[in-house]
């Protein structure tokens, strides 16, 4: 048997000793009050401190926050404002608070530690938060259509914070939308772009958000992409009449959205583009496979929980639930007998009044083969911007031989151009080649000597279906270059 240590007894017999002295305090006070006062102002003492102990009591109002909308499978943007605003700096007196490194993120988040109380003082008035954390059970779900089990949560968190309930109005109309608005500007200072895919946890309402999110970090900018500068310009031109225009599309009763289609063969740089995009924008990005959805009512509770200023991108669209089809019957035999992902109820998030569930959101579609989709997807107010990436040009080429090898001129740059005509080649192949090439010299004579034998093969074949030197960029307003 293990005894506990003498310095461990003595604190506890101090513990002891002190709440017994201020309990033999407290009941030797109360004695003298009883017998040395007046028994009318002994009572009327008495009434008193309990009508203020009553009135504190009555006084206060206590708003819960949990941390998941459990009803629509969605992160509550209120607890994650909380959590990121309460910080030591605000707290009118701090105690402690916990420093986290999260997994592929560059800045320390510190954050309120669990079941530990701050104080916050807005115009005048105190708002005591508290975090708390509960166990709960384990849980574990399998994925549908296999035997994987996946373990969900062993935990629930909620915030707790407490002020005088004559507040109430003040708090929902003034003070929470002022912690939002903080918080936004607080992940603008210290933003970490990230990338969200879909959540195995997902499959249970109860626990669990419905996206799982890591840092995205892609080192693609319109800085570094390889295209011309003066599409690169038209595309600039279009983020920021976009980003800029929350009054105008307020005052014409459109929702803040933007539509961007991005069709070509691949390699042509649709991802990296969509990076670009939400560097420059500093957005969020949220992967969508619509193959992973089964239903419609998922789908909605899915683009809900979108966050603002985000981009929703649905990639390879030809190849998912065969969007291009009406008549599409194909659903996994775990489904059979529930309605899958419909045609137009896809669309029908896309502009339909499920659209206008938040603002300042990017939606980008990507394609192979923009023929093969449905025209109903294709129309104006859906896909706003239509964006053809095509093989590689000589303005593309000098981009990457500047980007690759920091070459800027080369007597074979001439060559290149003209066997650019012919040979169809993508920039991700051209990127690939340079960087298995170490030496400049070396990369472009032998990238001369790849371009003449695709060119070669060119001629036998005769295929020339497609124009390889442009680029096309159409807005819903018919301008197009």
């Amino acid at each position: 048997m293990r005894f506990p240590s003498p310095l461990t007894v003595v604190s506890t017999l101090a513990v002891v000793s002190t709440v017994s002295s201020l309990a033999t305090a407290a009941a030797l006070l109360h004695s003298l009050l009883h017998n040395y006062l007046p028994h009318e102002l002994y009572h009327y003492l008495r009434s008193k401190l309990s009508q203020f102990t009553t009135s504190l009591s009555n006084e206060l109002t206590t708003i819960v926050i949990d941390e998941y909308d459990h009803e629509n499978l969605a992160y509550n943007r209120l607890f994650q404002a909380a959590e990121l605003y309460l910080h030591p700096d605000i707290a009118q007196h701090p105690k402690r608070f916990k420093a986290v490194l999260r997994p592929k993120e560059k800045n320390i988040s510190v954050v309120i530690h669990r079941n530990d109380e701050i104080i916050h003082r807005f115009i005048r008035v105190d708002f005591k938060w508290r975090l708390i954390e509960q166990a709960i059970p384990p849980t574990y779900v399998k994925t549908p259509g296999t035997s994987d089990e996946h373990h969900v949560k062993s935990s629930v968190r909620r915030f707790e914070v407490r002020f005088n309930k004559k507040h109430r109005d003040m708090a929902l109309s003034r003070y929470f939308p002022f912690l939002m608005e903080n918080a936004e500007e607080i992940q603008e200072e210290r933003m970490t772009l990230k990338l969200f895919t879909l959540s195995n946890e997902r499959v249970l309402k109860r626990f669990g958000n419905a996206w799982q999110s890591v840092a995205l970090d892609h080192p693609a900018s319109f800085e570094t992409l390889a295209m011309d500068n003066e599409f690169r310009n038209m595309i600039l031109d279009d983020l920021d009449m976009f980003r800029a225009g929350k009054e105008l599309y307020k005052r014409v009763g459109k929702p803040w959205k933007r539509g961007y289609l991005l069709y070509g063969p691949p390699g042509c740089g649709k991802s990296s583009l969509i990076a670009a995009m939400a560097s420059y924008l500093i957005f969020d990005v949220y992967d969508l496979q619509l193959s992973d959805v089964q239903q419609d009512n998922e789908l909605r509770s899915l683009l809900m929980s979108i966050g603002n200023r985000s981009i929703l991108v649905v990639e390879d669209i030809d190849c998912t639930v065969e969007l291009h089809n009406r008549r599409a019957s194909r659903v996994p035999p775990w489904l059979a007998d529930k309605p899958p992902v419909t045609l137009s109820g896809f669309l029908n998030f896309i502009d339909g009044l499920w659209s206008s569930c938040g603002e300042a959101r990017v939606i980008v579609f990507t394609t192979n083969h923009i023929d093969k989709l449905d025209p109903a997807i294709l129309r104006p107010g859906r896909m706003d911007v239509h964006i053809s990436l095509s093989y590689c040009n000589p303005s593309v080429f000098r981009e990457l031989a500047s980007n690759y090898l920091e070459m800027k001129e080369h007597p074979l740059f001439v060559e290149v151009d003209k066997l650019l005509e012919k040979a169809k080649i993508t920039p991700a192949e051209v990127g690939e080649h340079f960087l298995q090439n170490e030496d400049p010299e070396v990369a472009i004579r032998s990238l001369v000597e790849l371009l003449e034998k695709m060119g070669r093969n060119h001629c036998e074949n005769e295929v020339i279906k497609e124009d390889v030197t442009t680029y096309s960029f159409k807005t819903c307003n018919g301008f197009e270059t």
